[in-house]
């Protein structure tokens, strides 16, 4: 069974963020809060607060996916905010959190294993 989105943080015109929902919705993944990201924009004080209700960070951008342990590594709030802000100065969408974990930018892989679909 797949575990749900807490909490999704998204653009509708972004390409990226059209990803996500198409994985989301073919998954059968249930989301509970959305939050436009056009409207409610979050700055890098409010990311790193989000990031310390997480334990995980799971980030894509491009091709590549970081994840950062946020429990073990303990990496600081620079390394925490290059993988959360996007060129704009604020949170980078799709941003969900499940559970402990916190999703950036979309990797069907990363979404599959923290889904668990």
């Amino acid at each position: 069974m797949a575990k749900k989105i807490d909490w999704l943080y998204k653009r509708k015109s972004c390409v990226t963020c059209q990803r996500a929902d198409g994985y989301i919705e073919t998954a059968g993944t249930k989301v509970g809060e959305v939050v436009d990201a056009r409207k409610d924009r979050i700055d890098p004080a409010g990311a790193l607060e989000l990031a310390k209700t997480v334990d995980k960070i799971v980030a894509a951008k491009g091709k590549k996916v970081v994840t950062l342990d946020l429990k073990k590594d303990h990496p600081g709030d620079e390394t925490v905010l290059a993988h959360l802000i996007g060129p704009t100065g604020n949170l980078r969408a799709p941003t969900a959190r499940v559970g402990r974990t916190l999703l950036v930018g979309f990797d069907e892989a990363s979404y599959a294993e923290v889904l668990g679909s």
